[in-house]
C-alpha cells in the first residue's frame, strides 16, 4: 500500500478482494472454488509492503495453479460492477473492524501523526473518503501499473522437480507481457524527527490512551535485531517490562502492550496503555517513558536476554513450518532484502546479540528527540482523567 498515491488509498487491498472475481476463463470465485474442489486452500492478504496470494495444494496440480495465476494476471475482470460492489465489501470491512471497535483507530492515528510525508502515514486498508473518490479508471490503472509480471515475485515450495516446475512457470506465466513502463518506486523519505512531539486527540472511546512512538530502522539493517529483542524485553506478552509495571506495579493501566514494527522502509517502535479509571494519562505516559529510558540507561539482564532469545527461537521455527511458512519467508527474503539467503540465515544474528547491543540500540533510538507521546482523550473529558 506504500506505493498508492495519496488521495487514492486502500488500492492495494480493494485488489486483494477484486483478485478472486474472475477473469477472462475463470468465473467469479472460480479461483478458490478451483483450488478447493482438488483438495487445497487459498487466500490473501495485504499489508504496507506487499499483497501476498497463496494456495496449498497437492503437488500434481501445479499445472492448474499456474494457469489460474496467468489468468487472472493476463485478464482480470475489472468492470463496474464487480468494482463497486468490491468497494462496498471493504468500506463494511473497515467499519467493523476499525470504525466501529473501540480503539480500532488507534494504529491509524499513530501513523498519522508519526509521519509526515512517506505513505506509511495511510493505512493499508484506505479511508473511507478515498475509496468512495475512486473511479473504475483510477483502478484500472493501478492494476496496470502493479499487477504485471516484473512487479511480481513467484515462490514454489513443496514435493516437484525444480526443472520440470520452472518449465512450467515459463509455459504458464511466462507469456504473460510485461509492463513496458518501469514499476514506479518515488516513494518520499520521511524527515529525521528533531525534537519531542507531544499532541492530544478527542475519540469516542471508553477509556484514555497514551501512545509513546519513537522511529526506527528497517527489516535487514544491522540495528534491526537487536531492536528485535528489545521489542521482546518490553512488551511481548504478560511478563514483560511495560504490561508488568504499568498493569501489575504501577497499576496505572488496563492493558499495555507495543512493539516494533520493522518493515521494508524505517518505520516505528510505539507503546501503547489504556488509562486505568482514576489516574491520569500523564502518570501512564511518564510510566511508559521510564521503561524505555530505563531500556537506555541500563544494560537488560542475562536472563531477560537468554527468554528473548527463546522467544525468537520459538517465532523462528514455528513461522517455518509448513511449505506456506517456507514460501512465504523465502518471499519475504527475496523482496524485502534481496537476498534469499537471508530466508535462513538470521537464526545465528539473533542468537549472538548480546545485553550491549540491546542497549546500543536503545540509545540510538529510544531518544527525548526521537519521542512523540500523543494522548487520546474519551470526547467530552477532562484532561485529568476518567472517574
Amino acid at each position: 500500500s506504500k506505493n498508492e498515491k495519496p488521495g487514492r488509498t486502500g488500492f492495494a487491498h480493494l485488489f486483494e478482494h477484486m483478485m478472486f472475481k474472475g477473469s477472462k476463463n475463470v468465473e467469479p470465485e472460480g479461483h478458490p472454488s478451483w483450488i478447493s474442489s482438488v483438495g487445497g486452500q487459498s487466500n490473501a492478504t495485504t499489508n504496507e509492503d506487499a499483497t501476498i496470494y497463496w494456495q496449498t495444494f497437492p503437488a500434481q496440480y501445479l499445472p492448474l495453479v499456474l494457469w489460474l495465476e496467468a489468468d487472472r494476471m493476463a485478464t482480470l475482470r475489472i468492470d463496474e460492477a464487480v468494482f463497486k460492489n468490491e468497494r462496498e465489501v471493504v468500506k463494511e470491512e473497515r467499519r467493523m473492524r476499525i470504525d466501529n471497535q473501540p480503539y480500532g483507530r488507534l494504529n491509524e492515528i499513530v501513523y498519522d501523526q508519526a509521519f509526515t510525508v512517506h505513505p506509511y502515514k495511510h493505512p493499508t486498508i484506505g479511508s473511507m473518503k478515498d475509496l468512495e473518490a475512486a473511479s473504475i479508471e483510477d483502478v484500472r490503472d493501478f492494476f496496470r501499473t502493479f499487477y504485471v509480471p516484473n512487479n511480481a515475485t513467484l515462490v514454489l515450495a513443496g514435493d516437484f522437480d525444480s526443472k520440470e516446475a520452472l518449465a512450467m512457470v515459463e509455459r504458464y506465466l511466462g507469456r504473460v507481457p510485461k509492463s513496458v513502463k518501469p514499476v514506479p518506486r518515488d516513494i518520499p523519505k520521511e524527515p529525521a524527527q528533531t525534537k519531542e512531539r507531544r499532541v492530544r486527540i478527542e475519540e469516542s472511546w471508553p477509556l484514555p490512551a497514551v501512545v509513546v512512538a519513537h522511529h526506527i530502522t528497517f527489516d535487514g539493517d544491522p540495528d534491526a535485531y537487536p531492536l528485535h529483542i528489545a521489542s521482546k524485553v518490553l512488551s511481548d506478552g504478560q511478563s514483560s517490562r511495560i504490561y508488568r509495571q504499568l498493569v501489575y506495579e504501577k497499576q496505572v493501566a488496563l492493558a499495555a502492550f507495543g512493539g516494533g514494527n520493522i518493515i521494508e522502509h524505517p518505520n516505528l517502535f510505539f507503546a501503547v496503555a489504556i488509562v486505568q479509571p482514576g489516574k491520569t494519562p500523564e502518570e501512564a505516559s511518564n510510566a511508559l517513558i521510564a521503561e524505555l529510558d530505563k531500556l537506555r540507561k541500563e544494560p537488560i539482564t542475562a536472563a531477560e536476554l537468554q527468554q528473548a532469545k527463546n522467544q525468537s527461537a520459538r517465532d523462528y521455527i514455528f513461522s517455518r513450518e509448513s511449505n506456506k511458512d517456507k514460501a512465504n519467508q523465502l518471499a519475504h527474503a527475496v523482496v524485502i532484502h534481496d537476498d534469499v539467503k537471508t530466508a535462513d540465515g538470521e537464526f545465528d544474528i539473533f542468537m549472538n546479540i548480546t545485553q550491549a547491543d540491546v542497549q546500543r540500540v536503545a540509545q540510538k533510538y529510544f531518544t527525548p528527540e526521537n519521542r512523540l507521546v500523543i494522548t487520546i482523550m474519551p470526547r467530552g473529558a477532562s484532561a485529568g482523567g476518567v472517574q
